[in-house]
């Protein structure tokens, strides 16, 4: 909903060739709010060098605005500009520009980019957080803003983001004036996607009118769900001088939003052995006794429900839940731009963001994991397709009611300079420097639990898979039946750097012959912290003893089960009442519960006055110093009357790497290495017709590894000579990647393509268990214990656990893309229009996967290869858009449809884990009172589609299923 993007634009992009940078876009897609009318269009301080072809988006533009009786302004414009963006380039690129961004309803900027074919995006809390780019997860995808690299970190979603993804639900969308999506490698472009290269832009005051404008917007949020109302307010405030030489402007958006994620949960399925099935004990005292050994202990005996039963896959923990969102997103910029003559021009840009949410979660479950010994299934039922233990009724079950806190906040900020030069009229450079800052902190990170650990007649029907019926027998709103058992809090701090110095130059050789080239020095520091206050009140001891906590209550031992069994603090009042929502349960189920109250309990405990331990796993560093250069030519011209447009270059890298971990959980180790990459790029743009565009591109490009798996941090065993870490000499992600595109403009706003893309993946890491010598580790030898064995023989074979470069993988897909305003049809029914794509995608994998046990009376589970597509990778995905737009009213709805992809690997033999197809419709609604006064009303996941997800591919056992709630919002906007 930005502000920037109400005023009409009548300044057609300038070209852009290869589409190399944001910075060269600041110039070409200017922002609504500093459009101008056509005779500004010839303010030399207005405008960027020419780089492109000829004006064929221009021509395009012109005869929509030509064609009597077609309205183009606001969206319609916004696509126009988008299509020219795209036209012109020469590598592949696809654009948001302006009010695009701005009339979409869309609450962040992934939700802005799903729009785009080839993007799909992951949701968190009922809003989206990072994008997959044809196939490829959030990790592959590089994110510049205003033209310097970033990594911006939430907390949104179940863990916080330790990784190179780009979080794009920490920006409001109306900070941003276009976006651009590279989608092929240039030389010129930076490196480190094997996806694609998102470039955001935030303001281009010397684009606008000559003195001041103001924008300002207020929406009110309604969520349905929550039943919450938010405000979201954005305003802007731009001037320029009457010379056109400097111009400022600065930005606000403002947004408070409650919503709910209402549904039910497993924590996975897995296999395991009661106590007793059907009446028949499982174990006894051994393994010729006839006296059963209840609880504990004992050795398993086999029997038909036995065996049938501990072969099953259960839920490990049923539960229905209520997760609560509360979020605050603030965001500011600023550019000043200076323009003293037609050679040079200077910005700076700022960009200030905070994302605060609190995530509550209140939970009303079953603990079957690991404490299935001392449950007896008293009935049971076992489909035999899936071999899930899909209903049954147990006793002496593990009740646990659970209320969890998590307090986060994402402070970013960036600040950059551009500094534009023209030497001659054949000779130019651009100067560019910067630096950002992304602290996502958590200082609050909770949960407290009530158990009631021998409960009876408790029940599970997950016959509807997705709306299973889970009844509880005993009481579980009675405080006296449970017991403060659990406490928890694990703060931790995800902070990410970036500083970048960069200088490129173009020369003009001769007529449609251009070198580019310049060099870069980048520099990023990622740093992770957490800490643990974690304790069971009374841990597993053989005796009684006091609780570890306050010491005020005897502990009994942790063979004593039942009634007199005392193994926390009395709930007592403690706890508070919780009514579960509208979840999708069935009738009869269990709906309110007895849960910890978190003020109360947290006091009771002191729990914040318990020391900090290290979280050693999440204690963690990476720093990456690069350093390099490209060199590019650009040529354009005909042969025998066929146009043509091309870039061809060697991009050269080195990385300059240093890993910091922790070893045995005390000892800091700290390892360097060093990489070079040679990266040559090709594309090519060949013209038959003025409307006709065939393209071709190959690259080689790469990703840098995985930061959680940098790590040197591990565990040395130096008796028993065994080494489990990180792997910081870890390869980066290599891939030879082929495009090849055909584009028909065949009339004004309008386009046909397709486009078939395939990337070659040398390696990607694997977990892998060999055989080696320490030093082959990378790890110091200081850190093997003086007088050990290891130290003693450093050379002498080691089991080394840790993660390799394993064999490649493959990608292959096609992207169709139509869009057209629906100019055939007769009277008012012109003014619409659409835009549909569709992608299809595949790969071909090779991962090592758990499978699931065979044999009862050891339950070993087992390994074996298995092909799969790369995680993250939808092999469908649609989005279609249907509008209505004239000089006062317009009408959008979009659809946004994503199949099935998994996520990653899996455990408990589950074989991987992923998500169900999605849909999501999205609707808006405006109507301008005056040329100043706008009215809008919207909505959002209008269907309030569930999120399912599954674990195990082939049975597609229920892992979380849930929804959002719809959201509705209604405001006004002025401009001036």
């Amino acid at each position: 909903m930005s502000m920037a993007l109400e005023i009409t634009r009548t300044v057609t992009i300038t070209r852009l060739l290869g589409a190399a940078s944001l910075l060269a876009l600041a110039g070409v897609a200017a922002p609504a709010w500093a459009q101008e009318s056509a005779q500004e269009a010839s303010d030399p301080a207005a405008q960027t060098q020419p780089t492109g072809s000829e004006d064929v988006g221009e021509q395009a533009a012109d005869a929509a605005q030509e064609d009597s009786g077609i309205v183009v302004t606001g969206f319609r414009r916004s696509l126009a500009e988008a299509l020219e963006v795209k036209r012109d380039s020469v590598a592949a690129v696809d654009a948001i520009v302006a009010e695009d961004i701005a009339k979409f309803p869309d609450q962040n900027l992934a939700e802005s980019l799903q729009r785009i074919p080839g993007i799909s995006i992951q949701r968190e809390g009922g809003e989206g957080r990072t994008i997959t780019v044809r196939g490829l997860g959030a990790q592959f995808t590089r994110v510049r803003v205003n033209g310097l690299e970033t990594v911006a970190t939430s907390t949104e979603g179940a863990a916080a983001n330790r990784d190179r993804a780009f979080d794009f639900n920490v920006f409001a969308s109306e900070l941003f004036n276009s976006i651009v999506v590279h989608k092929t490698a240039e030389a010129s472009l930076d490196e480190g996607s094997l996806g694609a290269v998102v470039d955001l832009n935030t303001g281009n005051p010397l684009g606008g009118k000559r003195g001041l404008t103001l924008v300002a917007s207020a929406q009110a949020s309604y969520n349905d769900l929550s039943d919450d109302v938010g405000p979201r307010l954005a305003g802007l405030v731009s001037w320029k001088n009457q010379a056109g030489t400097f111009g400022v402007a600065v930005s606000a958006a403002y947004q408070e939003n409650k919503t709910l994620e209402l549904g039910n949960n497993t924590v996975r399925w897995q296999q395991s052995r009661f106590d007793s099935v059907a009446g028949v004990p499982c174990f006894f005292t051994s393994a010729t006794s006839t006296t059963p050994a209840p609880n504990a202990g004992g050795v398993y005996r086999q029997s038909a429900g036995c065996n049938a039963v501990a072969l099953a896959f259960h839920p490990r923990i049923p539960r229905y839940s209520e997760v609560g969102h509360d979020r605050e997103r603030l965001g500011l910029t600023g550019s000043v731009q200076w323009a003293p003559s037609d050679a040079t021009k200077v910005s700076v840009d700022g960009l200030f963001s905070r994302f605060k949410e609190d995530r509550e979660e209140k939970h009303g479950e079953i603990l079957f994991r690991n404490n299935e010994r001392f449950i007896d299934v008293a009935a049971f039922e076992i489909d035999p397709a899936t071999n899930n233990l899909v209903s049954g009724t147990f006793n002496d079950v593990y009740v646990r009611t659970e209320h969890y806190l998590r307090r986060s906040k994402t402070d970013f900020y960036q600040l950059g300079a551009t500094w534009d030069q023209d030497l001659s009229d054949s000779l130019r450079f651009t100067l560019l420097g910067g630096f950002s800052k992304s602290d996502a902190d958590i200082p609050i990170e909770t949960s407290l639990m009530f158990d009631d650990r021998d409960a009876t007649g408790y029940s599970y029907d997950y016959s509807d898979s997705r709306h299973p019926l889970l009844t509880f027998g005993t009481s579980v709103t009675d405080p006296a039946v449970f017991q403060l058992a659990e406490i928890r809090d694990r703060p931790s701090n995800v902070t990410n750097r970036f500083r970048t110095l960069s200088l490129r130059g173009e020369w003009d050789v001769a007529d449609g012959l251009q070198f580019a080239g310049g060099g870069v020095y980048r520099r990023f520091q990622f740093d992770t912290t957490a800490f643990l206050r974690d304790t069971l009140v009374c841990p597993s001891r053989p005796a009684a003893a006091p609780d570890v906590v306050l010491g005020t209550i005897t502990c009994t031992p942790s063979n004593v089960f039942g009634a007199n069994a005392v193994y926390g603090f009395p709930a007592g009042n403690l706890g508070e009442i919780w009514d579960l929502g509208a979840s999708g349960q069935p009738g009869g189920n269990t709906n309110s519960f007895l849960i910890p109250n978190l003020e109360a309990a947290t006091a009771f405990t002191k729990l914040y006055e318990r020391p900090l331990l290290s979280d050693v796993g999440n204690n963690r560093a990476v720093v990456e110093k690069v350093t390099g250069g490209y060199f590019e030519a650009r040529a354009k011209g005909e042969i025998a009357g066929v146009r043509y447009a091309a870039n061809a270059g060697i991009r050269y890298v080195k990385t300059d790497q240093s890993s910091t971990g922790i070893i045995n959980g005390t000892t800091e180790v700290t390892v360097e290495r060093s990489y070079e990459d040679f990266l040559p790029a090709l594309n090519l743009a060949i013209f038959p017709t003025e409307n006709l565009i065939l393209r071709a591109a190959v690259a080689d490009v790469i990703t840098r590894p995985t930061l959680g798996q940098l790590t040197p941090g591990g565990s040395v065993d130096a008796f028993n000579f065994r080494v489990n870490f990180g792997n910081p000499f870890l390869e980066p992600y290599r891939a030879t990647a082929y495009d090849l595109a055909l584009e028909w403009y065949f009339a004004p706003q309008a386009i046909a393509s397709v486009a078939v893309f395939k990337k070659d993946i040398a390696s990607f890491p694997i977990s892998v268990t060999r055989n080696g010598t320490f030093a082959e580790t990378g790890l110091p030898l200081s850190i093997l214990p003086s007088g050990s064995p290891a130290a003693a023989s450093p050379n002498a074979p080691f089991q080394i656990s840790t993660i390799e470069n394993g064999t490649g993988a493959s990608l292959k897909g096609i992207e169709f893309q139509l869009q057209a305003p629906f100019r055939f049809l007769p009277g008012f029914l012109k003014n619409m229009g659409g835009i549909a794509n569709v992608t299809l995608v595949d790969s071909d994998a090779t991962y090592t996967v758990s499978t699931a046990a065979t044999n009862p009376a050891t339950l070993a589970l087992g390994s074996a290869a298995r092909a799969a597509t790369l995680f993250g990778l939808s092999k469908r995905a649609f989005n279609g858009t249907l509008y209505y737009e004239d000089d006062r009213f317009s009408a959008r709805v979009s659809a946004s449809y994503r199949s099935k992809f998994l996520e990653n690997a899996s455990a408990t033999g589950n074989q991987f884990e992923g998500f169900n197809s999605t849909i999501n419709v999205d609707a808006s609604l405006r109507y301008r009172i005056t040329d100043r006064i706008e009215l809008s009303l919207e909505g959002i996941n209008l269907t309030d589609d569930f999120r399912d997800r599954f674990t195990d591919v082939d049975a597609n056992r229920n892992y979380e299923y849930n929804h959002f709630g719809r959201t509705i919002q209604v405001g006004a906007r002025f401009k001036m």
